[in-house]
């Protein structure tokens, strides 16, 4: 008999635990549909706000070794064509969060709204954008800007609320507490960690934005001890995310704590098939272990900790 690949966390059933992270591919309804027909669970939109954004001037996403570096700035058409989007990926038959950012708590709640609307089984609140009254200042960073959106989402939408957690904080663990704290049904670990490249001829940053955000595998060991210290100090489920490019990397994000996981760069350079790899070698390595289940793979490093 095949292992049981299935999933069910904070309300959510998926057929297997590979999400399409949010990102470059969200945008466009055909790309993630495309990736659930590759073997997703689950796809995730490419954050969006109330009037959507351009994002920053070229060059935004760069190769760096491990992986890259982009400083988008969360460019989007906005929540009312992202609602669109969404319907058509969920007619579709294909379970898709809708990810949601804002600049202050009725903001993060409008675009959460749109995304139930169109059909999205939950929503994933992005907390990374700047605090507009605070500069150099991520919503993210503070435990009370995160409580509060939280607490304003939940009002607004009755779908299960996901906090994407940065990783560019002094304690993680302060804010999950906090996310947990006002409601949420579930955390997403990690967002992309910030770094700079700089032309060395020219003497610059490379990036239109300077400061970008690290993803790939040079992100992966950075999210597994995220996800190990969230599952320690929360009881709501974890989605894992930064660097998976293999069922290695899977499995190792399961065993710190994640209920399931997300996969974005590596859709980048592997395609969209990198999902059915990715399932595939799961299933595989839980036959060869004996287990039954995906699901017992799930907080297993702090059993023998």
């Amino acid at each position: 008999m095949e292992p049981d690949l299935t999933v069910e966390f904070a309300g959510i059933k998926l057929p297997n635990p590979a999400i399409l992270a949010s990102g470059i591919l969200g945008v466009s309804s055909e790309i993630m549909i495309r990736a659930a027909r590759a073997g997703a669970g689950a796809v995730v939109t490419k954050s969006f706000n109330r009037k959507g954004r351009e994002g920053y001037r070229n060059p935004s996403f760069i190769e760096v070794p491990g992986g890259f570096l982009n400083a988008l700035g969360i460019p989007n058409p906005g929540m009312e064509e992202m609602r669109e989007e969404v319907r058509a990926v969920a007619k579709a038959g294909v379970p898709v969060i809708a990810s949601v950012f804002g600049f202050d708590p009725q903001e993060f709640a409008e675009a959460a709204s749109m995304g139930e609307e169109g059909g999205a089984i939950a929503v994933e609140l992005n907390v990374s954008c700047p605090h507009v009254e605070e500069v150099g200042v991520e919503i993210g960073q503070r435990p009370g800007m995160v409580a509060e959106v939280t607490r304003a989402v939940k009002k607004k939408v009755r779908v299960p609320v996901i906090v994407k957690l940065t990783p560019n904080v002094t304690s993680i663990q302060e804010i999950a507490k906090a996310s947990e704290g006002a409601g949420a049904d579930a955390i997403t670990a990690i967002n992309t960690a910030l770094g700079m490249a700089i032309d060395v001829d020219a003497g610059i940053p490379i990036l239109g934005g300077k400061v970008g955000g690290l993803s790939g595998p040079a992100l992966h060991s950075i999210a597994v001890r995220t996800v190990y210290q969230v599952r320690e100090a929360v009881k709501i489920p974890i989605i894992g995310v930064g660097g998976i490019t293999d069922w290695k990397g899977a499995v190792e994000m399961m065993m710190a704590g994640a209920s399931a996981i997300q996969v974005g760069t590596a859709v980048m350079y592997r395609g969209v098939e990198v999902f059915r790899e990715i399932t595939t070698g799961v299933s595989k390595f839980l036959r060869e272990n004996g287990y039954g289940s995906v699901r017992e793979l799930v907080g297993m490093a702090h059993k023998s900790a």
